[in-house]
């Protein structure tokens, strides 16, 4: 008689940036022997199913209430959202616990994604161990460490000072602009310390705590280790396998890509000569005002550049005031679309640069795909990824903002001309963006870093297994 597969409990916060590389753990947990019970919050899990995406046999999917499925939307008051979250999803989370799975066998563990601590403690209440998925870089997790263990008070006094620098264990120095915005005193997100700290809190409780990680360990090694009583361990990228190690050509889609559109820009990208195409997006949530975009727009009119740029509309069309005053011109040079699949847009030849926010699912992305990046990040952790991006891994530039904090089409259009051209720094840029390729590749393979990690931490929570022939 064979061993009983694992089954997880994976919870993830029901926004699109962290379903994406939950949904792609979960399929490699799939195909490495473990049985997955998906659960994400009933609206997130209703908008999943429109997609249609065939998932592997052994991974299902469940949904908890987050309290917003009454009429209120998280976009009316965050800080309101992150309290019922935690009060409503607790108690749904350990009924669904509690009544146990419709199939796959009892849980055996919970894997639970950042900004949803509680569940950790949902977890242990019913006596199940529980490991946080960190779909941040490790960095973030390093800081929000050393925040809340002997540098808050730095921190807090200095965040404004833009001669300030601040050496932490593994990571290089940071300058103000590179901390996570929600140190600063100045921010306005009561929610975001709060969590963080529940987090480490959390795992400050555990023996021996381990916390998978969306990265690879050839490119974070030393984040990875700078805090000596947690085990991080990268098993990223998470991104879908036809756009990284091959085992699953079919495998295109996260499944949970929630805002589909049609694909007419791929028969656009496929006229474009090779590395010839500036892509454009700011993610799912990041909002540009108007002013910026126009800076945008005549930055690409100078370029002369083909470019694909994603402009998100709220569910319908372009609200007069927020059009562009050169769209029609625009329109001749690139194109514009509300929507499309980034990891198969960066995976395009003829993509040459890629203008991010720098959250960390658009870094990683760059860098599973090669490709160079002009960093332009706005809040949250997106400014140290683009410290990481320019001083560590070299793979891009960022740009500078005038008094306003507007960034001026000149800064803009220099930028894109230092990776675009045929400097010599440009090609720097290209050769680093190659080569965290090809290691982002390599620790995704079997026998590989990423590979191994999840292999070992199926086998540590199953007994053994071998990874099983489903395919991801």
């Amino acid at each position: 008689m064979g061993v009983q597969p694992p089954h997880i409990l994976l919870v993830t916060f029901p926004a699109q940036g962290h379903i994406n590389p939950a949904l792609q753990l979960a399929k490699r947990l799939v195909a490495m022997g473990a049985h997955v019970t998906f659960a994400t919050s009933q609206g997130a899990r209703r908008r999943m199913s429109k997609t249609g995406t065939n998932y592997p046999k052994g991974l299902y999917f469940a949904s908890f209430d987050d309290g917003s499925e009454h009429g209120f939307r998280p976009s009316d008051d965050i800080d309101h959202y992150f309290s019922e979250l935690w009060r409503v999803g607790s108690k749904s989370l350990a009924d669904l616990i509690c009544q146990g799975p419709k199939k796959g066998g009892p849980f055996t563990c919970v894997v639970y994604s950042n900004l949803v601590p509680w569940v950790a403690k949902v977890a242990r209440q019913l006596n199940l161990p529980s490991t946080l998925l960190w779909n941040q870089s490790p960095a973030l997790l390093d800081i929000f460490y050393y925040y809340f263990n002997g540098y808050g008070d730095t921190i807090k006094k200095n965040i404004n000072d833009p001669s300030f620098s601040l050496k932490l264990p593994g990571l290089p120095p940071l300058e103000s602009r590179d901390l996570p915005s929600f140190l600063n005193p100045r921010n306005t997100h009561a929610f975001a310390l709060p969590v963080n700290k529940e987090h480490i809190e959390v795992l400050d409780e555990e023996t021996n705590p381990k916390v998978l990680v969306n990265t690879f360990d050839a490119l974070e090694c030393e984040a990875l280790n700078s805090i000596g009583k947690f085990k991080l361990v990268g098993v990223g990228p998470l991104i879908p396998s036809a756009f990284l190690d091959g085992r699953d050509p079919t495998d295109t889609s996260f499944g949970g890509d929630l805002f589909q559109d049609s694909k007419d820009y791929t028969e656009w990208l496929n006229s474009k000569p090779e590395s010839s195409v500036i892509y454009i997006s700011f993610g799912s949530i990041s909002v540009v005002s108007k002013p910026q975009k126009e800076e945008m727009a005549r930055a690409l009119l100078d370029t002369g550049r083909p470019f694909l740029w994603v402009i998100r509309t709220d569910g319908g069309e372009e609200k007069e005031e927020d059009k562009l005053s050169c769209r029609e011109e625009l329109e001749k040079q690139g194109r514009i679309v509300p929507w499309c699949s980034q990891v198969e847009v960066l995976s395009h030849p003829s993509i040459g640069c890629f203008v991010t926010h720098c959250g960390w699912n658009s870094t990683f992305e760059s860098l599973a795909s090669g490709v160079p990046v002009v960093a332009f990040p706005q809040w949250t952790d997106q400014l140290t990824n683009a410290k990481m991006v320019e001083a560590v891994w070299e793979t891009g530039v960022r740009v500078s903002a005038n008094k306003a904090g507007i960034v001026e089409g000149e800064e803009i259009e220099k930028c894109l001309e230092l990776i675009m051209g045929g400097g010599e720094r440009g090609k720097e840029m290209r050769k680093n963006a190659k080569k965290w390729k090809d290691l982002a590749r390599e620790s995704s393979i079997e026998g590989g870093s990423s590979y191994h990690n999840l292999h070992a931490f199926v086998n540590e929570i199953g007994g053994g297994l071998e990874p099983s022939s489903l395919d991801i």
